[in-house]
């Protein structure tokens, strides 16, 4: 008797019928990988900016500031003309033309250490609003710190002045707090 050899057992129908269905994968097998694949990538996308950047603020106090103090701006400096239309001189050589936050933190109610150093920094700037989207905007006035792209928040208005020369048709009233 010669010995059998795999390639010499017959095949017909039936058995390479079997032999199809006893793959290890099916349709099930395959579904359920990719859904395991789509899940883990799902993961990665959700988790991993916040893993890369674990300590930086989120602002949301800062935000409400930000809000706050260009509410209290557009209230203290307006006219008694249309809203939010704002008194010029209030930004040029005015209350709100100073040079650091400890200067404008009675005016805007910002937070100050025993020694009068502010905790909360604030840059307001008045930017012309035909220009807000230039890379290089026009900027009618401002005060407090010098903003250099700082994490914090930022809260804007669309006002006028009274100064026919400044903020014509209108400006940008842009309040940075970090």
């Amino acid at each position: 008797m010669k010995p059998t050899i795999e390639h010499d057992r017959p095949t017909d129908a039936t058995t390479d019928r079997y032999r199809r269905r006893d793959r290890a994968q099916t349709v099930q097998d395959f579904a359920v990988g990719i859904g395991i694949f789509l899940l883990a990538v799902a993961f990665v996308f959700t988790f991993v900016p916040t893993i890369i950047t674990p300590f930086e603020d989120a602002g949301g106090a800062d935000a409400a500031q930000a809000d706050r103090i260009a509410a209290t701006i557009v209230e203290d400096a307006s006219t008694s003309g249309p809203t939010n239309e704002l008194d010029w001189s209030e930004f040029d050589g005015g209350t709100y033309d100073e040079d650091s936050s400890e200067d404008l933190a009675d005016e805007l109610g910002l937070r100050v250490t025993d020694s009068g150093n502010a905790i909360t920094r604030v840059n307001i700037t008045l930017v012309e609003i035909e220009t807000v989207a230039h890379s290089n905007p026009t900027v009618r006035a401002g005060g407090g710190d010098d903003y250099d792209d700082q994490v914090g928040a930022s809260a804007t208005r669309i006002v006028t002045t009274d100064s026919i020369s400044n903020c014509d048709p209108a400006c940008q009233l842009v309040v940075r707090v970090w």
